[in-house]
């Protein structure tokens, strides 16, 4: 104890909030340790807790204190060293109620219902659609493709889409939409990174395996991940057309469509894999981490056909002919109805 009868507390730990928010190693300064607040507690009144990036645990656990979240700093930070579930509390502004013991308080940042302005990325949404949820959050769609157009990229990539990395994400009040989506595309890159997409002496640079991951991601589920990539693998290797259903419903702007046109598989654009050989000239969406593992660890096999006869039912060969009879099994179970709960 000091001369002032304050404990000084020295910690060295590393706890990852959403792979954000750390811990570091510091000096942190405790007042006399109180009781803690009931977990009976029925407070109604509610704060708003902003969790920065990167900000310090002893950081949120004063921002609790002094907002009258908890009565103990102490008590929620011992809390958040001590339970795991605490790495999974997301950057962003969060509604917490007051007077609140420790417990209580952690449950409520873990609660994503609770985070203001929730953004959800899912796996496989297109930059198109992560506008339009961005919009519904009161971001100006003009100032959201302007600040597209101005994220500086470097080599492979060339375009944003495909860098959205799927993920919650919350930005405080007033957060510029070039800020977010910097923040945004950053994490990204982080993500595409790790999962070894820019390793060197790779057969396709990264923006290509980011575009192949994106067809996977679209093509299928991910019980098939690892044997879709095996097919587009084997397709480029004899340079035979991907004829990806999903590159043209990109181009259309289309989802939940079963059946492809002819009219549509004629579209003059790059991104028609009907038309075109080789990959399309960027991804389609914004792939998961799944996809992404799948693009470098494709399954055994010599396939160059897949199609799915019915929902859950994703067959895969080689011969041309066992092909064309899946796809009457198709057309017949399409008629019937079997994929209406798919659209």
């Amino acid at each position: 104890m000091n001369a002032s009868g304050k404990a000084v507390i020295r910690v060295a730990l590393a706890l990852t909030v959403a792979g954000l928010l750390t811990i570091g190693a510091h000096a942190l300064r405790f007042p006399s340790a109180a009781s803690d607040y009931s977990c009976t507690s029925n407070s109604t009144e509610e704060v708003q807790v902003a969790v920065a990036a990167g900000e310090s645990g002893s950081s949120i656990a004063l921002t609790l204190f002094t907002l009258g979240v908890v009565r103990s700093q102490s008590a929620f930070f011992a809390l958040a060293i001590s339970d795991k579930g605490a790495a999974a509390i997301a950057p962003g502004v969060h509604l917490v109620n007051t007077k609140l013991c420790a417990v209580t308080a952690l449950a409520q940042l873990l609660d994503s219902k609770r985070i203001v302005g929730l953004l959800n990325i899912q796996e496989g949404a297109r930059q198109s659609e992560v506008i339009d949820q961005m919009v519904s959050l009161g971001y100006s769609k003009k100032a959201l493709l302007l600040a597209i157009s101005e994220v500086k990229l470097s080599a492979p990539f060339k375009q944003v889409e495909g860098l959205l990395f799927p993920a919650q994400y919350s930005f405080a009040k007033g957060t510029s939409a070039a800020t977010a989506i910097d923040h945004i595309v950053t994490n990204g890159l982080a993500q595409i990174k790790a999962a070894g997409l820019m390793a060197p002496n790779l057969k396709y640079s990264g923006q290509e395996l980011l575009t192949i991951a994106s067809i996977i991601e679209a093509e299928g589920h991910l019980k098939d991940f690892s044997k879709i990539s095996r097919v587009i693998r084997n397709r480029l290797a004899i340079d035979m057309p991907l004829q990806m259903d999903s590159t043209v419903h990109y181009i259309e702007q289309s989802r939940g469509r079963i059946f492809l046109s002819t009219k549509s598989t004629l579209v003059a654009s790059k991104y028609n894999t009907y038309k075109y050989y080789g990959l399309p000239p960027g991804p389609i969406g914004n792939p998961g981490r799944a996809a992404m593992a799948a693009v470098l660890h494709p399954a055994a096999g010599d396939w160059l056909f897949f199609i799915t006869v019915a929902p859950g039912d994703t067959r895969f060969t080689k011969s041309m002919a066992e092909f064309s009879g899946w796809k009457v099994i198709y057309q017949k179970n399409l008629s019937a109805g079997l994929f209406r709960s798919e659209k």
